[in-house]
């Protein structure tokens, strides 16, 4: 079975940066797609950004130009550096992954970490 553990979240400034990591138990992950959430207080969970075993990725509008999304194979991890942090950033943030991008969806994933709390504040 796949486990995922999220790390990296804090408290940082506005204008501040973070890198998120999610690693993974098995390698299986290498060939999956892979997308970061997040979920605000009283907010619905949403894709923040994706990436394919490709290589290639996606973001959401909201975070496109801040935030870059990555992989390292040999470590079974993928990365999210977040840049220019805003207030609105704040939430717990979540990776998944499945065998294709298009089954992404929060709505269609059933099983989820812990997450890992970002902060933004002054």
């Amino acid at each position: 079975q796949l486990t995922l553990v999220e790390s990296g979240g804090g408290l940082v400034q506005p204008g501040g940066s973070l890198r998120l990591s999610c690693a993974a138990s098995s390698s299986i992950f290498n060939s999956h797609a892979v997308a970061w959430y997040r979920q605000a207080p009283g907010e619905q969970r949403e894709l923040v950004a994706a990436i394919i075993s490709g290589g290639a990725a996606k973001y959401a509008d909201s975070v496109k130009g801040r935030f870059t999304v990555s992989r390292d194979f040999a470590k079974k991890t993928v990365y999210l550096q977040m840049n220019s942090l805003k207030p609105e950033d704040t939430a717990v943030y979540y990776c998944n992954s499945a065998q294709f991008a298009q089954q992404l969806n929060p709505k269609d994933l059933h099983s989820w970490g812990q997450g890992t709390q970002v902060v933004v504040s002054s």
